[in-house]
């Protein structure tokens, strides 16, 4: 059973700093993402990264949000700095299996930014 399980979220102020990990079991993962989807709109991709490395942000995050994996323990994380009151959202993981591309998301993770 394949199971993704967010943590870190929540309550921080403008220019703060927040970190989300996301620890999948039961999966041979070829591609971890992060979205995050605000009130009344879509989902959206915030960061991805493959399992060998190469990464990829939307242009909103860049220089500000990093995310890096441990293939070990099956993690991915966001680093998130300089956060802006616009990235107030409820950010989900997203991990593709290896080979078939199966996708399978987590619950996600409400982070809260206050100006």
């Amino acid at each position: 059973q394949v199971q993704l399980v967010e943590s870190g979220g929540g309550l921080v102020q403008a220019g703060g700093s927040l970190r989300l990990s996301c620890a999948a079991s039961g999966i041979r993962i070829a591609v971890m993402a992060w979205y995050r989807q605000a009130p009344g709109k879509q989902r959206d991709l915030v960061a991805s990264i493959s399992w060998g490395g190469s990464t990829n942000y939307a242009d909103s995050v860049k220089s500000r949000f990093t995310i890096s994996g441990d293939n070990a323990k099956k993690t991915v994380y966001l680093q998130m700095n300089s956060l802006k009151p616009e990235d107030t959202a409820v950010y989900y993981c997203k991990a593709a299996r290896w080979v078939t591309g199966e996708e399978y998301w987590g619950k996600g993770t409400l982070v809260t930014v206050s100006s």
